[in-house]
């Protein structure tokens, strides 16, 4: 990606260093929400999720404590990926305040990226790095450990700055879902609904978010001329490999349809291809269609 002279957003809580205490609200370990501890890496907005869900039901959140943090302690790859995604971020905002005032849905309000190392405290209740990034609605923050990116490298294959921004536009999707009303109805039904059923409308939830991080793409290389040859085929790419098909059946070589919760390999590359080709922010309803055709 073509990011030189971006801005970088200030919407950022950076956390990283500090360690911290995890506790879950309502009781609900990181265990009891992911199924094998590969798929822990891989499974963006998940915890915030499902954890969103047991708070609206009587959980406890907490806020956002921002403190300095010592930034010589870090390398210079670390301060690279803390830049790169400060700019992620600001593309988001930019893009999203556009496309929100096209649409008539009110002023856009942006989320907070907080990095953090180890372990941390959401207002969702706590995570550590192996629960891999993931939204907080509770206090609308998208919660990122830097080192998640070499795990998508290393344990996957997937590599490369789109991929990357992929990971955090998605999560910001789900912010986008929370301010238009999708976030919330959403999980209503999922605590009202069978496990099964729960996990197929959280598959609808996860490629909306997809589709949506897809728009963004389209948007801010339509905006910035951000995108360069091999940076579509690098979200793809990644799309293809945190299918739930793939994770399941790379850590323990079957899958479970029924335990699904983010989508088959082919249909997070269809939905994140659909916003980035189409850039209409109207083709994304996942919600209507049959559960077989998404």
């Amino acid at each position: 990606m073509k990011l030189d002279g971006r801005r970088e957003s200030t919407n950022v809580d950076d956390r990283r260093g500090r360690g911290g205490m995890v506790r879950t609200a309502g009781g609900l370990g990181i265990g009891g929400v992911i199924i094998v501890g590969l798929i822990t890496l891989l499974m963006g907005g998940d915890l915030g999720d499902v954890v969103n869900n047991v708070q609206s039901m009587g959980g406890v959140g907490g806020g956002i404590e921002q403190t300095q943090v010592d930034q010589t302690q870090f390398t210079a790859e670390e301060q690279e990926l803390a830049r790169f995604s400060r700019q992620i971020l600001a593309g988001t905002e930019d893009v999203w305040t556009k496309i929100f005032a096209e649409q008539g849905w009110g002023e856009y309000q942006a989320p907070t990226l907080v990095l953090f190392s180890g372990a941390v405290q959401s207002g969702c209740g706590g995570a550590t790095s192996s629960s891999g990034p993931f939204y907080c609605s509770a206090d609308h923050c998208v919660y990122l450990d830097l080192s998640f990116f070499s795990s998508m490298k290393k344990q996957l294959g997937a590599d490369g700055d789109f991929a990357y921004a992929y990971v955090i536009a998605h999560e910001v999707g789900h912010h986008v879902q929370y301010l238009l009303g999708i976030l919330g109805d959403a999980h209503k039904k999922m605590s009202q609904t069978s496990q099964t059923e729960s996990n197929k409308i959280s598959v609808r939830l996860e490629l909306q978010a997809d589709f949506f991080a897809g728009i963004w793409g389209y948007y801010d290389n339509a905006l910035f001329g951000s995108l360069e040859m091999g940076d579509v085929e690098e979200g793809l790419n990644v799309a293809s490999k945190i299918g739930d098909d793939y994770l399941q059946k790379k850590a323990r070589g079957y899958s479970v349809p029924d335990s699904f919760n983010h989508g088959t390999s082919a249909q997070r590359s269809k939905w994140l291809k659909k916003g980035l080709t189409t850039g209409n922010v109207q083709l994304g309803d996942t919600f209507s269609p049959a559960y077989n055709t998404l």
